[in-house]
């Protein structure tokens, strides 16, 4: 079974491993230690170094009490860990709820 992206046919015959890339300073997962760019960038090449096929990148926190970041600032989390996770070459999701 395949799965097709605009970019990628990702063969489905085996479990895919996503790795999840938090830049919010209030992750309740990782404690908001990728929570800059630069840190974050970091995080998503070691997750593919040890065995991610895709990266999920959320740039706003889903714990209990969190403060939803205005647009502008979830933007400004998310985008350059994007675009560093696109130019890696490998499939990408964006957890938003917007």
């Amino acid at each position: 079974m395949l799965w097709h992206t605009s970019r990628f046919h990702i063969d489905l015959s085996r479990p895919r491993v996503m790795g999840i890339v938090n830049v919010t300073p209030d992750s309740f997962s990782d404690g908001g230690s990728h929570d800059d760019a630069a840190a974050a960038c970091r995080h998503c090449d070691c997750l593919l170094a040890e065995g991610a096929d895709i990266l999920d990148i959320g740039g706003e926190s889903t714990r209990p009490g969190a403060r939803t970041p205005s647009t502008d600032d979830e933007l400004g989390r998310v985008l350059p860990v994007l675009r560093h996770a696109v130019s890696l070459g490998v499939p990408v999701s964006v957890d938003t709820s917007r």
